[in-house]
């Protein structure tokens, strides 16, 4: 005879009671028939919410002004994917958990020099235009204070860029070739070309959107769809869908903490959320082996309220 004490934390009694049939098998292919009928007369009436993917030339066609902006930060180097740090450069300390460098452990990954990624290279591959062929002469061919200070000169009257007749216009200023440069790249950018441009990098089949992606995410006029679409970190924005569909509601508890401090502010949200995931998903996975809080649905009876037939008939 066993004298093995009994740990209801621990130990399951032998159950006494009657039992009830259960066809597995029924109730699960009835649902999966039922829910497959709903998938598919759903998306025959209502089809995807989802709008068209934003692209560079969707970009720069409805926001020139924008797109020429964007373009000169990458070249000055101001763009928040050029100061980012890893996995794209070394100029910024990257995502970080407190004294945790987390971003550096990692490194340079995805090498990405903005200026010439963004800008020169995809010029280069312009055919037959002298203009701003002697323009991508001169800059590589200028030293590199005198490129600054060129690059230094456009941004000062970047601010009164306008888009008059397919062309981007500012102030006069000593820039040397950036003026072409900027004009040409939009032009190549209105056009599509620099959509291809940005995506052969790596092969003639490609699925690497990261240079357009970046390029894009760059400027404003994502953010502005964004927002009007309350897609924003601050509008729970992982859990809404395009428009005005339902979204992910599963995803709240992983969005709420982009709405709470420090995590809605600091620059190193998306580690300090990821982190907390983590620690919560870990607390799930271990709470059989913690005591007290193994013992909570036991304590509160809630197999009661669910088993309430069962318990209802003893």
């Amino acid at each position: 005879m066993s004298t093995k004490k009994f740990r209801p934390d621990v130990d399951a009694p032998v159950y006494k009671g009657g039992y009830s049939p259960y066809d597995i098998i029924k109730e699960g292919t009835i649902a999966i028939v039922v829910v497959g009928i709903l998938v598919v007369l759903l998306a025959v009436v209502f089809g995807s919410p989802d709008e068209p993917a934003i692209t560079i030339k969707k970009w720069s066609n409805a926001a020139p002004i924008d797109f020429a902006t964007t373009a000169l930060s990458e070249l000055n180097g101001t763009s928040i994917s050029a100061s980012y740090g890893a996995p794209y450069n070394h100029n910024g300390p990257g995502q970080q958990l407190g004294p945790l460098a987390l971003a550096r452990w990692v490194g340079v990954r995805i090498p990405i020099n903005s200026a010439d990624d963004f800008v020169i290279d995809p010029l280069q591959s312009q055919p037959n235009n002298p203009a701003l062929k002697s323009s991508l002469t001169a800059w590589e061919t200028a030293s590199a204070s005198t490129r600054t200070t060129w690059v230094a000169n456009y941004t000062k009257v970047a601010g009164h860029m306008t888009f008059t007749n397919g062309n981007v216009v500012v102030p006069a200023a000593n820039a040397g070739p950036v003026p072409v440069m900027i004009n040409d790249l939009t032009h190549m950018a209105r056009t599509g070309a620099l959509d291809t441009a940005l995506l052969s990098g790596n092969g003639f089949y490609t699925t690497d959107y990261t240079k357009p992606l970046l390029f894009i995410a760059d400027g404003s006029y994502l953010g502005d769809l964004a927002q009007k679409q309350h897609m924003l970190g601050n509008q729970w924005g992982m859990m809404n869908e395009t428009g005005s569909y339902p979204g992910q509601p599963w995803l709240w508890l992983y969005t709420f903490w982009y709405q709470v401090p420090p995590m809605n502010s600091s620059s190193n949200g998306d580690i300090e959320v990821f982190a907390i995931m983590i620690l919560l998903t870990l607390v799930l996975f271990f709470l059989p082996l913690i005591p007290g809080l193994r013992a909570i649905p036991r304590k509160v009876r809630l197999y009661r309220v669910i088993w309430r037939e069962h318990y209802r008939d003893a």
